[in-house]
């Protein structure tokens, strides 16, 4: 995805993008590389858990990448494993439904699985891959509460001792433009950081009535709806900007205080498309975040301001990044193409890593960090007080999902 120009952006497009809008940016993916792709080494038999529509397209580039042989395929719906099965060429009895699906796929002779599921299932989905012996690859928010990302935590530790990769796909941070920001903000180039700023905007998510289970929110990320199930608005969407915080930052705030509310018509869902928080560190740095997600003509943002004593930079998820001012100033220039290019990267790196043996696996503590930052922001925010880390991490609060009446 470019940048976009449609006012009503919607996070169905921004999360699920199209099967041929994958396809046709894949030589832009191989385009924006700054080095010569390696040579193919081996094939690493992948499964893909979680089939809609951006496990779908995302498989399509892993097929893309020469690197994967497209194993086994798993979603809730038979007809939609079915679907991206054809679309792969996986074999109909490698293709698995329900909700213990996923286990059949693990146990369908893998080595690596992608795992593109709701965030309530990936810590129970990781978790489980990482005790078969499997390399992991995951997209975000890892978790929707405490005690998910507390697991995904001690899954991605069990998965670096037995020396294997476990990689949480972010774009933001592969980009050429935000590596150099990253990089001089870092070597001191805007002075001592004081303040910082990231925005979320995007358009809605359709939040249609109830149904007699949970099924019918299964589909078509409707349960980005869902709090317990989702992670908030705040943890779908507003994240990539978070993370890019956390990630220039290297670390995550002690405290959070804020309001939000939900102000799309006529909700079903508990998640709040309206957001305003201030974030504080350990050495007082103060983090403003705004987020919103309805069909007011936004035009769709994800950025990071970060602010020193000498100098201001600026990353992006559309748009131009750069460092304005300062020892260290860069005009920056476009961040392109990172929707499909960032994931394009990330599947070259986890192939690279996988085949060579590179287990650091350092996406994996700022993403649980990342998890955690936004389960603050929204528990502050609803709770309308100050909250710190340490008591949201004592009180170890489990998002509950009735799963009763759906097929086991």
């Amino acid at each position: 995805m470019n940048a976009p120009t449609n006012p009503e952006l919607s996070r169905r497009r921004f999360l699920g993008g199209a099967l041929a809008a994958a396809v046709s940016s894949l030589p832009a993916i191989a385009a924006d590389s700054t080095a010569p792709a390696p040579a193919i080494s081996r094939k690493i038999k992948l499964g893909v858990i979680g089939n809609g529509g951006r496990g779908a397209w995302i498989a399509k580039l892993f097929q893309a990448h020469g690197g994967y042989e497209m194993w086994a395929v798993a979603d809730y719906f038979q007809e939609v494993a079915d679907k991206c099965g054809d679309g792969l060429g996986v074999d109909r009895a490698r293709r698995f439904s329900t909700l213990s699906g996923y286990q059949r796929l693990l146990a369908s002779g893998i080595e690596a699985v992608a795992v593109e599921t709701p965030p309530f299932f990936i810590p129970e989905h990781v978790t489980a891959a990482v005790e078969a012996g499997l390399h992991v690859y995951m997209a975000k928010p890892v978790a929707a509460d405490v005690p998910g990302a507390l697991r995904i935590e001690a899954a991605g530790r069990r998965a670096t001792r037995q020396q294997r990769c476990f990689l949480v796909d972010y774009q933001l941070p592969t980009d050429p433009v935000n590596l150099e920001v990253a990089a001089r903000i870092r070597d001191g180039g805007l002075g001592q950081i004081v303040r910082v700023v990231t925005t979320g905007h995007c358009g809605p998510q359709k939040d249609p009535p109830k149904t007699a289970n949970m099924e019918s929110r299964l589909r078509e990320l409707i349960w980005v709806n869902d709090v317990a199930m989702g992670c908030d608005y705040l943890g779908n969407f507003d994240i990539h900007a978070i993370d890019a915080a956390l990630w220039v930052l290297g670390r995550r705030p002690v405290a959070a205080m804020g309001t939000s509310a939900i102000r799309r018509p006529k909700p079903h869902g508990d998640s709040r498309d309206v957001v305003a928080l201030i974030y504080e560190y350990a050495d007082g740095l103060i983090h403003q975040h705004a987020g919103q997600a309805l069909k007011n003509n936004n035009s769709g943002e994800l950025s990071a301001a970060i602010h020193g004593t000498e100098a201001n930079a600026f990353l992006t998820y559309w748009g131009k990044s750069f460092v304005r001012g300062g020892p260290k100033h860069f005009g920056g220039g476009a961040v392109e193409n990172l929707y499909a290019a960032g994931a394009g990267r990330n599947i070259a790196r986890f192939h690279r890593e996988v085949t060579s043996g590179e287990f650091a696996n350092e996406t994996c503590q700022r993403a649980v960090d990342g998890v955690l930052t936004c389960v603050l922001g929204y528990e502050a925010a609803a709770r309308r007080t100050r909250l710190t880390m340490e008591t949201l991490l004592k009180e170890n609060k489990r998002m509950e999902v009735d799963l009763r009446g759906l097929k086991s």
